[in-house]
Order: structure tokens, then C-alpha cells, then sequence
């Protein structure tokens, strides 16, 4: 796997997706996957700064692995953060989507467009470190 490491500050946010479009690239992904990845990635990241390291008062990096196989782009965003796994938060259901922005309950979203806007996603934390895994799969 091919890594690359980003400070833990919101200024690392451009140049990650910048990366992630080219990794998608290419491995051939679609404009649409393309997109959709570059979502999900960026709010795991923004998760991983603003409440892993910013408010903690921690400054750290954040490490993103990845691989192009014959089928599929994988990225793992790792961190050394405190363990915190997002597929554990209630994501918003059908209602909660379809309430007016102003009757939403604050916060969950951006965890729906993850798994949602990803092949697959999943989550681990071993030897003190976050492990976000995404896979979009090549059309």
C-alpha cells in the first residue's frame, strides 16, 4: 500500500482531496464514485481533526494508505486520535432526512453520506490507531 501522511489541521483538507482525485483517477473511478469518495473521506478526516486532535488540544497526523487492485480503489485513513467509530453513532432515518434542515437534529450526516456514498466502509482500531477503510469498486 502506497502512504501518505497530512498534519492534522484543517489546511491538510485541500490537498487530501486533491490526492484522493488523483487516486481515483487513477485507478479509473467514475466522476460520480470520484465525488462520492472524495466525500466521505473528507468528513472522516474533518471528524479525525476537529475532535480527535483540535479538541483535545493534541497536534497530530493522519495517514492515508492506499492500494488500485485489478477491481477496486482502497483508501484507510489511520490516526492516532482517541478510538472513535463512527459506524457506532445513529445514523439519520428516513424522517429525520426528510424534515426541513431547521427541525434536523444537529450532527449524523455527514456518517450517512460515508457509508451511504462508498461500496464499502468499515471500521478498526488496533495498536492505538483509528483505521477508516473505504473501498469504491471500479465500474
Amino acid at each position: 500500500m502506497e502512504t501518505r501522511s497530512f498534519p492534522g489541521n484543517v489546511d491538510s483538507l485541500d490537498p487530501l482531496r486533491d490526492y484522493i482525485g488523483a487516486l481515483a483517477q487513477q485507478a479509473g473511478l467514475s466522476k460520480k464514485s470520484t465525488y462520492n469518495l472524495k466525500v466521505a473521506i473528507d468528513e472522516i478526516a474533518t471528524n479525525i481533526i476537529l475532535y480527535g486532535y483540535e479538541s483535545e488540544k493534541i497536534d497530530g497526523t493522519y495517514r492515508l494508505l492506499s492500494e488500485v487492485t485489478e477491481n477496486e480503489l482502497i483508501v484507510i485513513l489511520e490516526d492516532d486520535a482517541k478510538p472513535f467509530n463512527p459506524l457506532e453513532n445513529e445514523l439519520p432515518g428516513a424522517l429525520d432526512l426528510s424534515l426541513p434542515l431547521e427541525e434536523r437534529e444537529i450532527g449524523g450526516l455527514g456518517i450517512f453520506l460515508t457509508v451511504n456514498g462508498v461500496d464499502d466502509f468499515s471500521y478498526d482500531f488496533s495498536t492505538g490507531k483509528n483505521r477508516n477503510k473505504f473501498i469504491m469498486k471500479k465500474a
